[in-house]
């Protein structure tokens, strides 16, 4: 069944999660106000796919049952599906402005489809056939899993197994008849607390010294033992004022999560894989391929930042400049060339043996270099657009209190007929994505998510081929071959 977002509200009210935020228990997860602007976005992700207009983008056909399903929990059959997936980024991007949480898990499920068929070949285990019982559990529920990857690591220096603290990469501490016990913590986890299921795999390739840490297993997110420690983003109280714009972003956010296992129980029946660590490495690098196609969303909130400055240009009386024109073609020509990105390594896949579509790799890493990038030099160009207003603003209660109202509106004027709430308003919207909470998505993620910068070098150098680069270069000037 196709959930809506009342729906999906309703089902995570069911939940019994152990969320801590500022020191306190969180007991109403769902309304809390720092919590539920990133469950409104992962809402519009339910609502849009029962809209007419935006049908083929958000949903598709499941290859398991042939139902029409949420394309967050569908397995990529053709590259027209990673296309899809593309422009469904862009999408939810403009309409949120921020991260809307359901990529991770999405991606987490096709990285599985494709190694758990690989270990089922090789190793003669089951875990594919546990994986699609699995995966048609959430194609029927329409359920939000969050993809967990990242684990503390510590000393970066060391593996998993000579680390001080065994615990800094999660790992399975006890075998038995009916499943496994695992102990650790993932980090960084976006939108983990919005989410009904939380799908585990390791973060780095494995040796056999490491074999305990190469698990992957997927559990309810309520289950017994798992704690969510909410992380803090830049002016994040300001979800917790009574303001009307403040916030900057009035109805959406994101949040991310310290997630704790304490020695939690594993049935068979959710694990895939478990000591294989011969797979583990090829698990990180297809998921990290999937996500880092998943970027398309900053290409869609990047529409938002560049038409909030334009809108600043205008409000600023600015917008004929032709300096000001020559940033906004600038923030256009690098938001668009991200969504080029996105869409070539689409094209540009492959069929793996277990009939999921694939990426190409090298594009997708190519693409991801740059997102570290770009949407840093259109935040730069946008608070250059902006003004310094943007970052000495008064507040919004200073605007509505009669003594000092008057002034800011006299004196925080723009160009004559916009009202100075709306260029408050635009401005707040500015600094909310470049400075604010929805930077932590647009600009630090853009970093640091699927992997730093040196990991996608790294796989440019592994992928590329220079070979046949320098063997055309000798064919062309007369080198013989060696």
């Amino acid at each position: 069944m196709l959930k809506t977002g009342k729906h999906y509200r309703e089902s995570l009210e069911k939940l019994n999660l152990k969320v801590h935020l500022f020191g306190e228990r969180v007991r109403n997860v769902v309304d809390h106000p720092l919590i539920r602007p990133s469950m409104n976005a992962v809402a519009l992700t339910y609502d849009l796919a029962h809209q007419p207009e935006h049908r083929e983008i958000m949903t598709a056909v499941s290859h398991l049952t042939g139902q029409r399903i949420n394309r967050f929990t569908h397995i990529h059959q053709s590259a027209d599906d990673l296309i899809k997936k593309s422009k469904m980024g862009r999408l939810l991007g403009s309409l949120t402005g921020c991260c809307f949480q359901r990529c991770v898990g999405m991606d987490a499920l096709n990285a599985l489809s494709i190694t758990t068929h690989d270990a089922e070949v090789n190793s003669g285990t089951d875990y594919h056939r546990r994986f699609l019982k699995y995966l048609e559990y959430v194609q029927q529920n329409d359920l939000t899993c969050d993809g967990a990857m990242t684990d503390p690591k510590g000393d970066r220096s060391q593996p998993p197994h000579a680390q001080a603290d065994p615990d800094l990469y999660l790992r399975a501490i006890e075998r038995k008849p009916e499943g496994i016990v695992v102990r650790g913590a993932k980090i960084h986890q976006t939108g983990a607390v919005n989410s009904h299921e939380i799908i585990v795999m390791p973060t780095v390739a494995m040796r056999e010294a490491d074999r305990d840490y190469a698990v992957a297993f997927a559990l309810p997110s309520d289950s017994p033992g798992i704690t969510y420690i909410i992380g803090r983003q830049s002016c994040d109280t300001r979800k917790l004022e009574d303001s009307t714009f403040d916030r900057g972003n009035l109805f959406f956010g994101g949040h991310e999560a310290l997630v704790v296992f304490d020695d939690v129980f594993v049935p068979w029946e959710r694990v895939f894989l478990c000591g294989e660590h011969e797979f583990a490495g090829g698990l990180v690098e297809q998921f990290a391929s999937y996500h880092r196609q998943s970027y398309a969303c900053k290409v869609g909130v990047g529409d938002v930042l560049i038409g909030a400055s334009q809108t600043a240009a205008e409000y600023n009386g600015v917008a004929k400049s032709s300096h000001i024109r020559d940033k906004i073609i600038e923030m256009n020509h690098l938001n668009e060339t991200l969504y080029c990105g996105c869409i070539a390594c689409a094209a540009e896949g492959h069929r793996e043996a277990s009939g999921t579509w694939m990426v190409d790799t090298l594009l997708a890493n190519v693409h991801k270099q740059n997102v570290t990038r770009f949407p840093y030099e259109i935040a730069r160009l946008a608070q250059d657009i902006a003004g310094g207003l943007l970052v000495t603003l008064p507040s919004e209660k200073d605007f509505k209190t009669p003594e000092t109202g008057r002034w800011i509106e006299k004196y925080c004027r723009g160009r004559a007929g916009v009202p100075v709430e709306h260029r408050m308003r635009i401005l707040r919207l500015i600094e909310n994505l470049t400075l604010g909470a929805a930077a932590v998505g647009y600009l630090t993620e853009s970093m640091h998510g699927a992997g730093s910068p040196q990991a996608q070098r790294v796989m440019i150098a592994r992928e590329v081929n220079l070979q046949g680069k320098k063997a055309a270069a000798k064919r062309l000037c007369g080198i013989p071959e060696e």
